[in-house]
């Protein structure tokens, strides 16, 4: 979940901390005191596009930093962090965005500078945010088989995993296959080019890992001086008169001389013996190696061209030597594949039918567990709709196979085989009885579309894994029951995610188990936002002011009582129903 964030010279706000809990927090003020400005950092903070204009009036630069506590392990935060080598340390995660007033952005996640498009990727994990406005992912009929396959995980989740081995495999196949088929011209360019690669490393006649035997031997030779004079020194202290072994004998002759006297003089002269005889041969070693070390100018220079022989292929083909050879087997492949392009198109066209075949059954075994799934998440959300007043409405889930010329379905279609398998996945909606379905996005009601979204919200957060569910104002065109329905299905969401809700609702703004107020202040001829978190008093009055619109009023406020009231039952029957 979002713990803090910290906003700094961005539009009207000067500088604000806010720390947020779990459960539901409730975002409320006056028109233009600076809610959506909030969800604006926020939204940015996950890699939102910007635009100097958020840049506070005569500021450099404006500032945002989140801090996010993750929950559980299986968090996608944690592949996400991996794939980019950014270290999670006692599961928190901390966004940072700089915008400077000259357009630039500078993004940090954990500390590490990552590109803004690596900040959307983490952004995306960790908050969801969704207004009147925006087009989020369930809009995004493209995203629509992603969400199917999430709402149904357990079951699909494996033979997806199979399907995009073998489809992965078929495209590299299908690559190869249309190398091979280029233009005579191009391909004959290209074996040229190849045999004279070829041939270039076959001159060079390199051996496995002979650059680091080269440098190696290199290193020894530069330094012959040295190792030479160390060895000597060392010979030279160990062995002669009045030298280490020397003296090592007298001391083994007289600890052996009265052993017999006591079982630890005894035990201490065998150790000394044992040494003794240890570093009289370390001694020969070291005698024997300085005899055979041998100075020879001409060797050097010989490994320091093979080394720059070297050093001119790797530009060209490899970091290392074996990078070299390893690049010089896959190449003498693709020649002999040229070569012999005839006989390697047969087989790759029989590879490619039978694990063609092969992949379109993965799919089709895909397509029969989406249909399940989809049967089942169309009541889910039949039964959610009935508790927002949409009685009438109809929600369905269209399949179409992306039509091709690869394999038949239903007789005379064919289908064509993309990422997810060969459907084409949409959710529609019908509102009202007798209407035809449409897609969600061509939802004409924004009151409609918001009931919609909250459902399609609180049955997809569980699955969806995001931390941070984010509602601005998308309770805009609702009122009465509605409104008091709407204010329920929000804090049912919260039961899964954190949720912020801007609202303008007093019947959802009841429901926060925290209620923070926004508001403006002028000083020094300067707007500034505040936020503050209000008492049970101060948010009675709220909500007695978001009733009238003015005034405040004892029946006014009667009425807010009356709505906490209401919301404390309905929260206690939530807890209810999770505990039974």
């Amino acid at each position: 979940m979002l713990t803090e964030l910290s906003i700094r010279n961005f539009a009207i706000i000067d500088h604000i901390t806010i720390t947020f809990n779990e459960g539901l927090t409730v975002l409320t003020g006056e028109t233009g005191a600076g809610k959506s400005i909030i969800i604006d950092a926020v939204q940015l903070l996950a890699g939102g596009r910007a635009s100097v204009e958020f840049v506070r009036h005569g500021q450099e630069k404006a500032e945002m930093e989140g801090l996010f506590s993750i929950d559980y392990q299986s968090h996608p935060i944690f592949s996400v962090a991996k794939q980019y080598g950014v270290e999670i340390q006692d599961d928190q995660v901390v966004l940072h965005r700089v915008i400077t007033a000259s357009g630039k952005s500078i993004c940090r996640v954990n500390g590490k500078l990552v590109t803004l498009a690596i900040l959307r990727e983490f952004g995306k994990t960790l908050i969801d945010i969704h207004s009147q406005h925006e087009t989020q992912s369930l809009m995004v009929p493209e995203n629509h088989i992603e969400l199917l396959d999430l709402y149904d995980q357990q079951e699909i989740s494996q033979v997806k995993e199979e399907y995009t081995y073998l489809f992965k495999k078929l495209q590299t196949l299908k690559k190869r296959y249309k190398d091979l088929t280029e233009n005579e011209q191009e391909m004959a360019h290209r074996l040229d080019l190849l045999e004279f690669q070829l041939n270039e490393i076959e001159q060079a006649d390199l051996t496995p890992d002979e650059d680091i035997a080269l440098e190696k031997e290199r290193n020894h030779l530069m330094n012959y001086e040295r190792i030479y004079k160390g060895v000597h020194d060392a010979y030279q202290a160990l062995y002669g008169e009045q030298k280490g072994i020397e003296w090592l004998n007298i001391a083994k002759q007289s600890l052996q001389d009265i052993s017999n006297y006591d079982n630890t003089i005894s035990e201490k002269a065998e150790e000394l013996s044992n040494y003794y005889f240890l570093i009289e041969e370390i001694s020969m070693d070291l005698r024997n190696f300085q005899e055979s070390l041998e100075y020879d100018p001409n060797r050097l220079n010989e490994i320091e061209s093979r080394l720059n022989e070297i050093s001119r292929l790797k530009k060209k083909y490899g970091q290392t030597v074996n990078e070299i050879l390893s690049y010089m087997g896959r190449i003498e492949e693709e020649i002999e594949q040229i070569r012999n392009k005839d006989s390697h198109l047969s087989k790759l066209a029989e590879q490619m039918k039978d694990l063609e075949n092969d992949t379109y059954l993965e799919a089709k075994q895909l397509h029969d567990l989406r249909r399940k799934a989809s049967e089942s998440l169309v009541e889910d959300v039949h039964r959610e709709l009935k508790g927002l007043y949409l009685e009438k409405a109809t929600f369905s889930i269209s399949f179409n196979p992306c039509i091709n010329h690869l394999n038949e379905l239903d007789g005379d279609k064919a289908t064509s085989l993309h990422k997810n398998g060969f459907d084409q996945v949409k959710f529609m909606i019908s509102t009202n009885s007798g209407e035809p379905l449409k897609e969600l996005s061509k939802v004409a009601s924004g009151g409609e579309l918001s009931r919609i979204m909250l459902v399609l919200k609180k049955i997809f957060a569980r699955h969806q894994g995001v931390t941070s569910v984010i509602f601005d104002e998308v309770d805009t065109g609702v009122s009465g029951r509605v409104a008091q329905a709407i204010a329920e299905k929000i804090f049912q969401i919260s039961n899964q995610s954190q949720v912020l809700c801007i609202t303008h609702l007093p019947q959802v703004a009841a429901m926060a188990d925290i209620h923070k107020f926004i508001s403006k202040d002028e000083s020094n001829n300067r707007t500034t936002t505040t936020v503050s978190e209000l008492t049970l008093n101060e948010q009675i009055n709220e909500l007695s002011r978001m009733i009238t619109g003015t005034k405040l009023t004892e029946t006014a406020k009667e009425h807010a009582k009356e709505l906490l009231d209401l919301a404390t039952d309905f929260k206690s029957m939530q807890v209810n129903k999770v505990n039974s």
